[in-house]
Protein backbone atom coordinates (compact mmCIF):
# COMPACT_ATOMS: atom_id res chain seq x y z
CA UNK A 1 0.00 0.00 0.00
CA UNK A 2 2.92 2.66 0.53
CA UNK A 3 6.70 1.97 0.06
CA UNK A 4 7.47 1.57 3.56
CA UNK A 5 5.48 -1.67 3.13
CA UNK A 6 7.79 -4.15 4.60
CA UNK A 7 7.02 -7.52 2.22
CA UNK A 8 8.71 -10.19 4.49
CA UNK A 9 8.68 -9.32 8.23
CA UNK A 10 12.19 -9.50 9.33
CA UNK A 11 13.04 -12.25 12.11
CA UNK A 12 15.22 -10.06 14.45
CA UNK A 13 15.14 -6.37 16.15
CA UNK A 14 18.87 -6.29 14.32
CA UNK A 15 16.85 -6.94 10.37
CA UNK A 16 14.63 -3.95 11.46
CA UNK A 17 17.17 -2.06 12.90
CA UNK A 18 19.02 -2.18 9.38
CA UNK A 19 16.16 -1.63 7.42
CA UNK A 20 15.31 1.33 9.14
CA UNK A 21 18.66 2.93 8.74
CA UNK A 22 17.90 2.00 5.41
CA UNK A 23 14.81 4.65 5.40
CA UNK A 24 12.17 1.74 5.78
CA UNK A 25 9.68 4.17 7.90
CA UNK A 26 8.01 0.86 8.97
CA UNK A 27 10.53 -1.16 10.30
CA UNK A 28 11.23 1.75 12.82
CA UNK A 29 7.82 1.61 13.38
CA UNK A 30 8.03 -2.16 14.76
CA UNK A 31 10.66 -1.35 16.82
CA UNK A 32 8.38 0.97 18.35
CA UNK A 33 6.07 -1.68 18.81
CA UNK A 34 8.14 -4.54 20.54
CA UNK A 35 9.79 -1.72 22.94
CA UNK A 36 7.31 0.98 23.64
CA UNK A 37 5.60 -0.40 26.15
CA UNK A 38 8.49 -1.71 28.35
CA UNK A 39 10.06 2.05 27.93
CA UNK A 40 6.29 3.51 29.19
CA UNK A 41 7.13 1.60 32.21
CA UNK A 42 10.22 2.39 32.94
CA UNK A 43 9.68 6.31 32.72
CA UNK A 44 6.61 5.71 34.59
CA UNK A 45 8.15 4.00 37.84
CA UNK A 46 11.27 6.38 37.58
CA UNK A 47 9.10 10.13 37.33
CA UNK A 48 5.95 8.78 38.88
CA UNK A 49 3.56 10.76 36.21
CA UNK A 50 1.97 8.95 33.84
CA UNK A 51 1.77 11.87 31.08
CA UNK A 52 5.22 12.63 31.62
CA UNK A 53 6.79 9.30 31.28
CA UNK A 54 4.43 8.83 28.13
CA UNK A 55 6.25 12.23 26.81
CA UNK A 56 9.66 10.64 27.77
CA UNK A 57 9.08 7.43 26.39
CA UNK A 58 8.14 9.14 22.83
CA UNK A 59 10.82 12.04 23.00
CA UNK A 60 13.48 8.31 23.45
CA UNK A 61 11.66 7.26 20.32
CA UNK A 62 12.36 10.39 18.42
CA UNK A 63 15.98 10.56 19.46
CA UNK A 64 16.80 7.50 18.61
CA UNK A 65 15.30 7.52 15.24
CA UNK A 66 17.38 10.87 14.42
CA UNK A 67 20.36 9.43 15.72
CA UNK A 68 19.98 5.75 13.66
CA UNK A 69 22.61 6.68 11.61
CA UNK A 70 25.28 6.46 14.34
CA UNK A 71 24.04 3.90 15.98
CA UNK A 72 26.99 1.27 15.44
CA UNK A 73 25.65 -1.63 17.23
CA UNK A 74 28.58 -2.02 19.74
CA UNK A 75 25.20 -2.59 22.12
CA UNK A 76 22.24 -3.95 21.57
CA UNK A 77 19.40 -1.61 20.11
CA UNK A 78 17.82 -2.46 23.07
CA UNK A 79 20.47 -1.56 25.34
CA UNK A 80 20.36 2.08 23.38
CA UNK A 81 17.34 2.82 23.37
CA UNK A 82 16.92 2.08 27.41
CA UNK A 83 20.31 4.47 27.54
CA UNK A 84 18.53 7.29 25.90
CA UNK A 85 15.41 7.18 28.50
CA UNK A 86 17.62 6.60 30.97
CA UNK A 87 19.04 9.99 30.45
CA UNK A 88 16.07 11.37 30.13
CA UNK A 89 14.30 9.85 33.17
CA UNK A 90 17.08 10.85 35.77
CA UNK A 91 17.34 14.78 34.07
CA UNK A 92 13.53 14.78 34.59
CA UNK A 93 13.65 13.04 38.49
CA UNK A 94 16.54 15.20 39.12
CA UNK A 95 14.61 18.60 37.78
CA UNK A 96 11.50 17.29 40.27
CA UNK A 97 13.96 16.39 43.17
CA UNK A 98 14.85 20.35 42.70
CA UNK A 99 12.01 21.83 42.01
CA UNK A 100 10.41 19.21 44.66
CA UNK A 101 7.60 18.61 43.16
CA UNK A 102 7.64 14.62 42.73
CA UNK A 103 4.41 12.59 43.27
CA UNK A 104 5.27 10.25 45.75
CA UNK A 105 1.55 9.16 45.98
CA UNK A 106 0.70 9.00 41.88
CA UNK A 107 0.56 5.14 41.31
CA UNK A 108 3.03 4.07 37.80
CA UNK A 109 0.36 3.54 35.55
CA UNK A 110 2.03 -0.15 34.81
CA UNK A 111 0.30 -3.60 34.20
CA UNK A 112 2.47 -5.09 37.32
CA UNK A 113 2.57 -3.58 40.50
CA UNK A 114 5.77 -2.17 41.64
CA UNK A 115 7.20 -4.97 43.75
CA UNK A 116 10.51 -6.32 43.71
CA UNK A 117 11.74 -9.52 43.32
CA UNK A 118 12.60 -10.22 46.69
CA UNK A 119 9.92 -7.77 48.30
CA UNK A 120 7.25 -9.57 45.86
CA UNK A 121 7.94 -13.12 47.96
CA UNK A 122 7.25 -11.13 51.21
CA UNK A 123 3.87 -9.64 50.02
CA UNK A 124 2.20 -13.02 48.74
CA UNK A 125 3.58 -15.04 51.58
CA UNK A 126 0.21 -15.08 53.48
CA UNK A 127 -3.25 -15.25 52.90
CA UNK A 128 -3.41 -11.21 52.26
CA UNK A 129 -6.35 -9.84 50.67
CA UNK A 130 -5.99 -7.74 47.50
CA UNK A 131 -7.06 -3.81 49.56
CA UNK A 132 -3.77 -5.37 51.56
CA UNK A 133 -1.66 -5.86 48.32
CA UNK A 134 -2.70 -2.91 46.91
CA UNK A 135 -1.80 -0.86 50.30
CA UNK A 136 1.54 -2.82 50.21
CA UNK A 137 2.10 -1.79 46.40
CA UNK A 138 1.77 1.92 47.37
CA UNK A 139 3.87 1.59 49.85
CA UNK A 140 6.89 -0.06 48.01
CA UNK A 141 6.17 1.84 45.38
CA UNK A 142 6.77 5.20 47.42
CA UNK A 143 9.79 3.83 48.89
CA UNK A 144 11.45 3.52 45.80
CA UNK A 145 10.00 6.91 44.78
CA UNK A 146 12.11 8.16 47.34
CA UNK A 147 15.28 6.78 46.46
CA UNK A 148 18.14 9.18 44.76
CA UNK A 149 17.75 8.51 40.86
CA UNK A 150 20.91 6.96 40.40
CA UNK A 151 19.98 4.14 43.16
CA UNK A 152 15.89 3.94 41.74
CA UNK A 153 16.79 3.39 38.52
CA UNK A 154 19.01 0.40 39.05
CA UNK A 155 16.14 -0.62 41.36
CA UNK A 156 13.63 -0.31 38.54
CA UNK A 157 15.87 -1.83 35.80
CA UNK A 158 16.64 -5.13 37.50
CA UNK A 159 13.91 -5.48 39.92
CA UNK A 160 10.82 -4.47 37.74
CA UNK A 161 12.09 -4.74 33.89
CA UNK A 162 14.20 -7.93 34.74
CA UNK A 163 17.83 -6.37 32.57
CA UNK A 164 20.89 -8.24 33.85
CA UNK A 165 23.75 -6.49 35.59
CA UNK A 166 25.63 -6.13 32.59
CA UNK A 167 23.02 -4.40 30.20
CA UNK A 168 22.77 -2.19 33.63
CA UNK A 169 26.22 -1.33 33.30
CA UNK A 170 25.83 -1.03 29.87
CA UNK A 171 22.73 1.61 30.09
CA UNK A 172 24.22 3.53 33.12
CA UNK A 173 27.74 3.86 31.74
CA UNK A 174 29.09 2.63 34.85
CA UNK A 175 30.88 -0.36 35.61
CA UNK A 176 29.67 -3.84 36.83
CA UNK A 177 30.73 -3.11 40.19
CA UNK A 178 28.70 -0.25 40.88
CA UNK A 179 25.64 -1.53 39.34
CA UNK A 180 25.85 -4.53 42.29
CA UNK A 181 26.79 -1.60 44.75
CA UNK A 182 23.91 0.86 44.11
CA UNK A 183 21.47 -2.27 44.17
CA UNK A 184 22.56 -3.32 47.80
CA UNK A 185 22.54 0.32 48.65
CA UNK A 186 18.88 0.39 46.92
CA UNK A 187 17.31 -2.55 48.56
CA UNK A 188 19.31 -1.59 52.02
CA UNK A 189 17.31 1.58 51.92
CA UNK A 190 14.10 0.28 51.05
CA UNK A 191 14.15 -2.55 53.69
CA UNK A 192 14.90 0.88 55.95
CA UNK A 193 11.79 2.49 54.38
CA UNK A 194 9.77 -1.03 54.91
CA UNK A 195 10.90 -1.84 58.33
CA UNK A 196 7.43 -1.48 59.66
CA UNK A 197 5.22 -2.48 57.04
CA UNK A 198 7.16 -5.65 56.02
CA UNK A 199 8.66 -7.30 59.22
CA UNK A 200 9.36 -10.00 57.43
CA UNK A 201 12.08 -8.67 55.41
CA UNK A 202 14.54 -8.30 58.70
CA UNK A 203 13.87 -12.26 59.19
CA UNK A 204 15.34 -14.39 56.49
Amino acid sequence: MTMNRLDSPPQSVEELVELAKQGQTSAFDRLVDLYQDRLYSYAARMVHDPVEAEDIAQEAFVRAYRSLPSFRGASSFQTWLYRIASNLTIDATRRHRRENTVSLEAPADTEEGPVAREQEDAATAGPASSVETRELQREVHRAIGQLSPKLRSVVVLYDLQGLSYEEIADILGCPLGTVKSRLYNARMELKQKLQGILPEADGG
